[in-house]
């Protein structure tokens, strides 16, 4: 079973510093939060926040091209959660064809909030979400893994504002 939800807002994880976006049921109390990256956060705030930028953002980008070949998006399933990753699936249907591709929780929201495609969560994934390791190690423990972790972790939020978009 998927229950409905809606994007209720973002707010920022205090011991990580990482973006959480908070789905929460349409006709009910259940919430699930899920840890995104900043551009993502970036992506979903400037979209729910009505900003607009000079040039197409990726998400506006794929929203115009579906536009131009007739692709539907039908709606968004956030479908599954392993290993502290969320995992979901993008539904779009052109002409007479429905099919799907499996997208990162955070593009399939950007996206859903484009186009005002409906946001389902499967119950699975609502029940295994309290169930997340919060002090989970990172999968890739190679020397390269670490130098990219030691990377993302000093970065700040005031590091992506040097860039113009």
């Amino acid at each position: 079973m998927y229950t409905p939800m809606a994007i209720s807002g973002l707010t920022i994880d205090p011991l990580t510093n990482s973006p959480i976006v908070i789905l929460k049921e349409i006709d009910g109390e259940k919430t699930l939060p899920i840890w995104i990256g900043l551009l993502e956060a970036t992506a979903i705030a400037s979209e729910l926040e009505g900003i607009k930028f000079s040039r197409p953002m990726t998400h506006d980008l794929l929203k115009n091209i579906m536009e131009m070949i007739d692709v539907e998006v039908i709606k968004i399933e956030v479908c599954d959660l392993r290993n502290n990753t969320y995992y979901a699936l993008i539904h779009f249907r052109h002409g007479d064809n429905e099919m799907s591709i499996d997208a990162r929780p955070s593009d399939a929201l950007a996206l859903s909030l484009r186009v005002n495609a409906p946001i389902f969560v499967s119950d699975e994934v609502i029940r295994n979400s309290s169930r997340i390791d919060l002090k989970a190690e990172p999968q890739d423990k190679s020397e390269k893994g670490k130098k990219w972790q030691e990377i993302l972790e000093s970065l700040n939020p005031e590091d992506f504002g040097k860039y113009k978009m």
